[in-house]
């Protein structure tokens, strides 16, 4: 079993102050014959107008290397395959990429993640590893 990120337990907490029920932890996928994912999270929201209904897998990255382009590069690949298999396995989930708010400010205002993030339509969700709580949603 992979090793949770370090701000897990802050996105978990900050999901469910909007009233978010979380649904797996992981949430677990086959494809194929041999492969498995892991996502961090699973979630549906029950209440509340907004989105209500709707249902969503949350990886969490926590940015805290020496290197926020590596990262990046790590978190990007990973988004990209979780988004394939949910396609396969659970279509009806949306996948988020959850980044604390420091990396949200700094490193993700650079022309390449700003750019990467526009192609391949990662959604985001920044979040306050501090106060537990979601900053931000960006579709």
């Amino acid at each position: 079993m992979s090793a949770k990120d370090k701000f897990h337990e802050a996105v978990k907490k900050g999901l469910q102050k909007q009233q978010w029920l979380i649904t797996h932890d992981p949430l677990t996928l086959k494809f194929g014959e041999e492969d498995e994912v892991r996502i961090d999270l699973g979630a549906e929201k029950l209440l509340g107008a907004e989105r209500e209904g709707e249902k969503i897998a949350i990886e969490i990255k926590s940015f805290l290397s020496d290197s926020a382009l590596f990262d990046f590069h790590t978190a990007l690949g990973q988004f990209l395959n979780y988004r394939l298999v949910l396609e396969v396995s659970d279509s009806t989930r949306i996948l988020y990429l959850a980044v604390p708010i420091s990396a949200y400010e700094s490193f993700f205002q650079r022309d390449l993640p700003k750019a990467s993030i526009r192609q391949y339509q990662v959604k985001l969700i920044v979040y306050d590893p501090v106060d537990e709580v979601i900053v931000k949603w960006t579709d």
